[in-house]
């Protein structure tokens, strides 16, 4: 199953916008998960995932400020497998 969770054209600051928070959620995610019964392995590979969405989120960043053209367009599809 595929969804399509983004398509389309935004300015660099409605893109950065939707970026940030999207990477936000996710690092939520994870730092709500070390603090709950999480063992030290699955919180040291918490906190390494933490800081690579925290390098993308610089990254992109970068990206969208460079960008010559006023628009950005982002495209975000989940697909969901059995594992």
């Amino acid at each position: 199953m595929q969804i399509q969770l983004i398509d389309g054209h935004f300015s660099a600051k409605d893109a950065m916008e939707i970026l940030t928070r999207l990477t936000h959620a996710k690092i939520k995610f994870h730092e709500d998960r070390i603090s709950q019964d999480s063992t030290e392995e699955d919180a040291k590979m918490r906190e390494t995932r933490i800081k690579a969405l925290q390098k993308d989120l610089y990254e992109m960043k970068r990206f969208v400020e460079n960008s010559d053209s006023g628009d950005i367009s982002i495209y975000a599809d989940i697909k969901l497998e059995k594992a």
